[in-house]
């Protein structure tokens, strides 16, 4: 008579318990009913999972999380009005790309400003700040906003910098975009 072992085919072999099995990717998280190790294996993977999220958000700014969370001057101006100067500019390096609208008043004053950016929380928050700081400055104090002070005030880490740098740029074309429709109208 046969053991147990040797009646099964070379396919279905007795494992011991102890030994692990390797899983199918789909079938890793898997918890089987009465399976108290397999449940705290995944409270212990969302545990970790959820501290690694804490963390990545604590490593910004409080700023930064602030005018991601609730931007200031979200939106669009009138593109055809004479008064408006829009300037659109992009990284290639990460993607974002940058929408920022002026209006200014007879005196040189910008009365309004708006953006719209497609890309991470660093470019929102430093175009959301931009357009805070530029409302009610006349155009040369604007082209005075350098990336140094929006890095700066948002504590950007070092590889966001490029985020104050395409708000500083999107000032800029904003500019002279103005005084180039200013100088066609007359």
């Amino acid at each position: 008579m046969l053991g147990r072992r040797e009646r099964r085919g070379p396919d279905r072999v007795a494992r011991s318990p102890r030994r692990r099995v390797a899983v199918p990717f789909w079938n890793a998280d898997r918890v089987r009913p009465r399976d108290r190790s397999g449940c705290s294996r995944v409270m212990q993977r969302l545990s970790r999972r959820a501290w690694v999220a804490r963390r990545a958000v604590r490593a910004y700014h409080k700023r930064v999380i602030d005018h991601y969370e609730n931007p200031r001057n979200a939106g669009t101006l009138d593109r055809q009005d004479p008064s408006v100067g829009t300037g659109l500019v992009g990284a290639p390096a990460c993607g974002d790309v940058l929408r920022l609208q002026i209006k200014v008043d007879k005196d040189g004053v910008v009365e309004d400003a708006k953006f719209k950016t497609f890309g991470c929380g660093s470019a929102i928050a430093a175009s959301s700040l931009a357009t805070e700081w530029i409302r009610g400055k006349k155009l040369d104090e604007v082209l005075k906003i350098r990336n140094s002070d929006i890095a700066k005030h948002l504590s950007l880490p070092p590889v966001k910098l490029h985020c104050s740098m395409l708000a500083e740029d999107a000032i800029k074309s904003a500019v002279q975009d103005y005084r180039k429709k200013r100088d066609s109208t007359g």
